[in-house]
């Protein structure tokens, strides 16, 4: 490999992020871009010339697999990375995968063992766990301030009803419109998982009450909020919530209690991080309050030009990168597959634990092998496509029959380029 290494992205909406950071990392070339909707693809040359670089475009993903490239971003739709990971990684490129590692059990079996396979490097770039505070709060937890974790909450409200029709485009089976209420769950998990270092064993899911606004906007659900209490391996109790409840701006917010003190993001001010540290004596320490900065590649990632979710897009990219490179750093901070499917498979457990009566489910240990084969031929889930006859209900309220006017009425939204009020 030469010195800097070929990237290529699918998916130039989500993946704007990603193509940002490559075109100025000074370890990468941003060498191809695929898309199926072109005007995306007009903007990626757009910027591509004014960073002074060359990028080839396409619409067609078989087309775009042909390319020299190293390693590929899939930003993708959200439950379809786990199969273009496999087949990428089968065919010798390194794969950064967004947000959501896997659809199925099943998947997250083959995906591990396509890693262990191919030897490459599978990184997951799930971005909040690279924000400034839970960053903070991961090297603060490594550095024993706060003890052993014994609680945590990750909490992830983001109300998309306005914005439903420019990410679902009135696309009647779009994966947001057959999203079950956990599966967008490693926002809230993922933080608390790489802060502790812990792993999940057990998993309780909950529904939230149903979304009537979601039905006027095509979920077949309502798109209930998630509610997930997790059991690490240490015996902690954590609590995640995701999904979209009423709150503006969203909240995205984590706590983490340890047997020697606490850490929690400020709540209504993102940019503050709270630390309080027993002292020598029970009931008495010092609290902290403070706006934490960037402790890696701080002047790299300002001027990355990837400013969203606080500025936590540039790390996920750059530590893929320098693991590809076998930097210390990547090595350290680049989140595995095996990480990765530990957040992704809590929300399809809970999920299981919501349609039997929020029973609780074991969290299996995909690192072991014998614990794999229970597994290898599980495809439930709520996507027709995918499950076979393993389909699940999209709710525990059922799937509603929305008519077609629906759908159109949101596409219309879309071409226009107007939100739903």
């Amino acid at each position: 490999m030469s010195e800097k290494v070929k990237i290529g992205v699918f998916g130039a909406a989500r993946g704007k992020c990603m193509i940002d950071v490559l075109e100025y990392h000074p370890e990468a070339d941003l060498v191809a871009v695929c898309d199926k909707y072109r005007p995306l693809l007009d903007e990626v040359a757009q910027s591509a010339e004014k960073a002074g670089i060359e990028v080839a475009l396409y619409e067609d993903f078989e087309d775009f697999f042909k390319h020299d490239m190293d390693a590929v971003i899939l930003a993708n739709y959200a439950n379809e990375h786990a199969p273009f990971a496999i087949r990428l990684l089968n065919s010798g490129r390194h794969v950064l995968s967004e947000v959501l590692p896997c659809q199925t059990m099943a998947e997250a079996v083959a995906l591990i063992e396509a890693v262990e396979a191919s030897g490459k490097v599978y990184a997951y770039a799930e971005n909040y766990c690279y924000m400034d505070q839970t960053f903070e709060m991961w090297r603060r937890y490594e550095n024993g301030d706060i003890g052993e974790v014994t609680y945590a909450e990750g909490e992830y409200i983001h109300d998309c009803s306005s914005i439903w029709p420019s990410i679902t485009y009135g696309e009647r089976d779009h994966w947001r419109n057959r999203e079950f209420c956990t599966f967008y769950c490693t926002h809230s998990i993922g933080p608390m998982l790489t802060i502790t270092g812990r792993r999940p064993v057990q998993v309780v899911g909950f529904e939230g009450r149903m979304n009537p606004q979601f039905l006027k906007l095509g979920h077949h659900g309502g798109h209930a909020a998630g509610f997930i209490m997790i059991t690490f391996d240490n015996g902690a109790i954590a609590r995640s919530i995701n999904g979209g409840l009423k709150r503006e701006p969203g909240s995205i917010n984590y706590q983490v209690y340890g047997d020697k003190g606490m850490m929690e993001t400020e709540r209504f001010d993102p940019s503050l991080l709270n630390v309080y540290i027993e002292g020598g004596k029970l009931c008495q320490g010092n609290l902290e309050k403070y706006a934490p900065q960037k402790f890696v590649e701080a002047e790299l990632a300002a001027n990355s030009g990837a400013s969203g979710h606080n500025g936590s897009d540039f790390y996920a990219t750059h530590f893929f990168i320098q693991k590809i490179l076998g930097r210390p750093e990547g090595m350290k901070y680049s989140i595995d597959v095996y990480q990765a499917v530990d957040m992704g498979i809590c929300g399809i457990l809970a999920y299981r634990s919501i349609l039997n009566g929020n029973a609780p489910v074991q969290v299996p240990n995909l690192r072991n092998k014998e614990e794999r084969d229970a597994w290898r031929n599980d495809n439930a889930c709520t996507d027709p496509a995918v499950a076979g006859d393993q389909l699940l209900p999209i709710s525990i309220y059922g799937e509603q029959n929305i008519p077609d006017e629906v759908y159109e009425n949101v596409r219309q939204l879309w071409l226009s380029g107007k939100n739903a009020e």
